[in-house]
């Protein structure tokens, strides 16, 4: 049987086996942990989902506004619902896709 491996404690000089992520006695930082590939793509894929979602409800207010010029007050009505509607609709698929990536980066952290 292997025995593992000893090291002391850079902080308070305190023996610490090397599988140790942090020194039992003082609490620094020994080595940190890194995520795995499938874990850095769900990650890359929560933020681009988000900056996606941003973006999308940005553009697609700003052209509502921009195409609102030279409408009637009920065409410009319409207009105002439709996107408001459609906002919404965004925001709770945002919403939605915000809340599983989230869990699947948080089930992929490092340990």
């Amino acid at each position: 049987m292997a025995k593992p491996t000893i090291i002391e404690c850079p902080t308070c000089q305190h023996k610490v086996s090397t599988s140790a992520t942090s020194c039992p006695s003082c609490g620094a930082v020994l080595r940190k942990a890194k995520r795995g590939i499938f874990g850095k793509l769900v990650i890359f894929a929560f933020w681009g989902f988000n900056i996606l979602m941003v973006l999308w409800i940005w553009a697609g207010t700003q052209g509502a506004v921009e195409s609102q010029a030279g409408m009637s007050g009920a065409e410009a009505a319409g207009a105002a619902i439709g996107t408001g509607i459609g906002v919404t609709l965004l925001i709770f698929v945002w919403l939605i896709g915000a809340i599983i990536l989230g869990i699947m980066a948080l089930l992929t952290r490092p340990k």
